[in-house]
């Protein structure tokens, strides 16, 4: 009872708030949505805790069949295992603090119940996905998240780069949709179900299964390949990230929303779950590492150079699935989960500082125009160094515990894609700790930019900051309190049966066992990093300027996100408007078109040829009619 409250009350929520928003007013529309999502967030809680600590049984709560046909069955069933409830309990608690921020935040905007409407119904679709029990739930899940995402990030319809935003990240993710789409129908052709219990109890039997397609090709690494570009689309992976940067242009608690507890983890949360099936898809999981590592370096360099706080922060985020992936590709999916728990709160913390940050300045984002605000905001400046020192993987905060683990697996995993997993992420390690630490110093250290914005800048209201400071001691507790449970010595106990690791998978055992430096590296990597960042902004504020213009095109490469938007452009999107255009021109304009705008010109012009008969003289019709009865009689007299 108490999951599936956990799991409803949002839409409970969202409907009341969209359905009858005008008639009960913004303050009630806000009052229920935010009370649905306490009461998910308290049974969400209750639920983990009973099954992790207090003896609870895994199993599935069943809400209605969808489809029965031959020999096609689907059940409406929330899966309630360690994986779901870990995940419940941080969407719903993170999804919480995001709800009462939004309260000042979007104060003084005219859509408010149908803001906090499309809220919920984001927070509800991601309850969907994580706690489905079969792949059309998940699916169902899966692009509810698009949908609102495309509903809140578009949510400022009146501005064209809001709109160009959202239809961009809609566009963005259907491209890994249609993997994930072929990857569900390739998993209903193996095993003959889309039901998870029926899928994972029958792997053993579908190992050595084929596709012949130009060659054989294994069926599980198909599968996995195509599940993943699935989870590439909404996870922001190399090549599918574009979208990211752009979905800033939605309100900042959306931000946070998306980036830290739905959307963008949905896909870390699908190849956890497809353990059981990637385990013996060794080539798919090397993949998964490849993308992931270079994710996490592309996305650290690119965030180096950027200007706009909170586009620093959505690459932070971007680089941060990258980790997660790195994980799961070499078999530790527990450390990669650690990772989006703890991701989830500072990442949270983060974004909505930025927004404290912009609340103060009037509405401004770009860094190079803040400085010295930690003496007009600094309950906000506390709380954003909270969430970078997690960040970071400064020990004792939370993010030491998880990127720390995921060095360890990577370097563990003694295998090619797993030392270039270890490398990119360590030097990704040093970039995050140095963007970080620019976008501190630019914003609240130094000497103010714009001195009137400074001077009326001042700190958000207590329902602003309550949250923050609420997902700080997350940021700083989350990584000490749980990672001896999820990866200390009876993580098998914790996780049981909701991830699976194979007979050869050894590397969560293998991870304690790595050289010193290993585990000191990341630590040291981030402190280098801070440190760089104070010595050239802090120390010497000129020379950022002069290596960009003594390194201009790595400068221009890395501003202009290795360029990835124009050869998109130049590739894609331009030849596909020519094409357009061109079967607008050769089949809509002469064909669709030419047809009936041909058959009504001819028409007319018979009507006014056939007018010119009608003279009006009695002699001309007469004439006429005798002219006719002499072709019929000559017919008649020819013919007989």
């Amino acid at each position: 009872m108490l999951y599936s409250i956990a799991v409803f009350a949002p839409l409970l929520g969202s409907a009341i708030a969209g359905l009858f928003g005008r008639a009960i007013g913004d303050r009630a529309a806000q009052a229920v949505t935010i009370f649905c999502m306490i009461l998910a967030s308290v049974c969400g809680v209750a639920s983990f805790v009973s099954l992790a600590y207090g003896g609870g049984h895994a199993g599935s709560v069943h809400i209605a069949t969808w489809i029965d046909s031959g020999d096609f069955h689907v059940a409406w069933a929330l899966r309630y295992d360690t994986l779901s409830a870990v995940m419940v309990a941080m969407v719903t608690c993170v999804a919480t603090l995001i709800h009462i921020y939004s309260v000042g935040y979007m104060s003084h905007d005219n859509s408010i119940a149908r803001f906090f409407s499309y809220l919920s119904l984001f927070s509800f679709a991601m309850l969907m996905l994580v706690t489905a029990d079969n792949l059309l739930q998940l699916f169902f899940g899966w692009e509810g998240v698009g949908l609102a995402s495309y509903l809140l990030i578009g949510f400022w319809y009146h501005k064209p780069s809001a709109c160009a935003a959202a239809i961009k990240a809609f566009l963005v993710n259907r491209v890994g949709d249609l993997g994930f789409a072929l990857g569900i129908a390739l998993v209903f052709v193996t095993f003959g179900s889309i039901e998870f219990s029926t899928i994972f109890a029958s792997v053993a039997k579908h190992q050595a299964d084929t596709y012949v397609l130009f060659g054989k090709w294994p069926a599980f690494e198909v599968i996995g390949i195509l599940l993943f570009i699935g989870a590439m689309g909404k996870s922001a992976q190399l090549g599918l990230h574009v979208w990211l940067p752009d979905a800033m242009e939605g309100p900042t608690p959306v931000s946070a929303l998306i980036h830290a507890a739905t959307m963008v983890t949905a896909g870390v949360f699908l190849v956890a779950r497809f353990s059981p099936v990637l385990e013996f898809a060794p080539g798919a999981l090397g993949f998964i590492t490849f993308m992931g590592a270079s994710t996490a370096l592309f996305a650290a360099t690119v965030g180096c150079v950027q200007n706009d706080i909170k586009r620093i922060i959505a690459y932070s985020t971007c680089s941060q699935l990258g980790y997660m992936f790195v994980a799961a590709g070499v078999g530790a999916y527990q450390a990669s989960v650690f990772h989006l728990l703890t991701h989830a709160f500072f990442k949270a913390l983060l974004f909505l500082s930025a927004g404290s940050v912009i609340h103060a300045m009037s509405d401004e984002q770009d860094i190079r125009k803040m400085g010295g605000l930690a003496r007009k905001i600094p309950l906000t400046a506390a709380v954003m160094w909270i969430g970078s020192l997690a960040l970071a993987g400064v020990p004792p905060f939370a993010g030491f515990y998880s990127k720390d683990a995921i060095l360890e697996v990577a370097y563990a995993a003694h295998s090619a894609v797993g030392t270039y997993g270890f490398w990119c992420c360590l030097i990704a390690a040093f970039l995050t700790a140095f963007y970080s630490w620019r976008l501190l110093i630019m914003t609240f250290h130094g000497k103010p930019a714009d001195q009137h914005a400074y001077d009326h800048a001042h700190e958000s209201p207590a329902v602003m900051t309550v949250p923050l400071i609420l997902l700080a001691v997350g940021a700083v507790l989350t990584g000490w309190a749980f990672h001896e449970q999820l990866l200390g010595e009876h993580w098998q106990h914790f996780w049981g049966a909701s991830i699976f690791n194979g007979p050869a998978n050894h590397v969560l055992h293998a991870m304690h066992e790595v050289p010193r430096w290993v585990g000191l590296a990341p630590t040291v990597a981030g402190i280098a990093g801070i440190a760089v960042a104070y010595a050239l902004y802090l120390g010497m504020p000129d020379v950022p300027a002069l290596l960009a213009r003594r390194f201009r095109p790595i400068y221009l490469f890395l501003l202009n996100k290795w360029y990835f938007d124009e050869l998109y452009d130049a590739v894609i999107v331009r030849p596909m408007i020519a094409l357009s255009r061109g079967l607008w021109q050769v089949g809509d304009a002469t064909i669709i078109d030419g047809i009936p705008n041909g058959l009504a010109s001819l028409t007319t012009g018979g009507s006014v040829r056939a007018s010119r008969l009608q003279t009006g003289s009695i002699a001309v019709y007469a004439f006429t009619m005798l002219i006719g009865l002499v072709v019929l009689v000559s017919v008649f007299l020819l013919f007989r």
